[in-house]
């Protein structure tokens, strides 16, 4: 049995609509996470918001609000029969508790008793970390481990086996423990 360390934000659930969502309304805009080259937001949002972007990550509900990516409860449910999992995110203020919340709302078989807060996920125990920020998964690799990247634009620079959405996801880590991945 192995452990898989799963990212919240953009692996198991919709951050970029939501967040993209607000700044959109507030700045008459259309960004989108396709539009997203590299892992710096502030890049492609309008001059007068600028980093003001991040403080859409502080805003009370927007985490307790985001909607599950496709097929990810499912398959974590699955994957939860056979392998540890644990969840791993970084937080910002309200985000914690709202995290938590979210958890114990969709992903009761796993509950908030395997998540873990933290900006330095190469530093947890685990056999296979799947994420989506570029220094996560580079900083796991180098750590000696298997680090599986949730496929956006932002990433496709960084050097490590990529999947488009779970249930592709759920079919690598099936050949993963039949020894069949690099």
């Amino acid at each position: 049995m192995s452990t898989l360390l799963i990212d919240m934000d953009s692996v198991i659930c919709d951050l970029m609509s939501e967040w993209h969502s607000r700044y959109n309304k507030d700045y008459h805009d259309n960004l989108s996470v396709n539009d997203l080259e590299c892992w710096q937001s502030e890049n492609y949002v309008k001059e007068e918001c600028g980093t003001k972007i991040y403080d859409y990550l502080d805003e009370p509900g927007l985490f307790i609000r985001l909607k599950p990516l496709p097929n990810a409860i499912e398959v974590l449910k699955r994957l939860s029969e056979q392998h540890d999992i644990l969840i791993v995110t970084s937080s910002r203020t309200y985000a914690y508790t709202e995290k938590e919340q979210w958890v114990e709302k969709n992903l009761p078989f796993i509950g908030a008793r395997n998540l873990i807060f933290t900006h330095r996920k190469d530093m947890v125990c685990g056999d296979v970390l799947f994420d989506d920020a570029p220094h996560n998964l580079i900083a796991f690799e180098e750590s000696g481990r298997k680090a599986v990247a949730m496929d956006y634009r932002y990433n496709r620079n960084v050097d490590v086996e990529r999947v488009y959405d779970w249930l592709e996801f759920e079919k690598w880590v099936e050949n993963y423990e039949m020894g069949e991945q690099s």
